[in-house]
């Protein structure tokens, strides 16, 4: 049998990518705005950390991506400790 991979589904909204850090150690940030949330499948083992604003997850190229979410962190916590 094979491993399946696990995904999570929430709502997800605005968001900062994270694209390193300039020659003073300062972080490089892009902050995108966008109306309202959508739902998105999340690969779990993407997923770095939760916070009660944002889900932090791995982009391309050594990337972040810190997404705000619509769902309580309870919820997502609750869905994160099922799997």
């Amino acid at each position: 049998m094979t491993d399946m991979k696990k995904y999570v589904e929430v709502s997800l909204g605005s968001f900062m990518i994270s694209h390193g850090y300039d020659q003073n150690n300062k972080e490089i940030e892009e902050r995108v705005v966008v109306d309202g949330f959508s739902k998105k499948l999340v690969a779990v083992d993407r997923i770095k950390s939760v916070s009660e604003k944002y889900i932090l997850t791995d982009y391309l190229d050594g990337r972040w991506i810190y997404w705000e979410y619509l769902e309580s962190y309870a919820e997502v916590k609750q869905m994160l400790t099922e799997l």
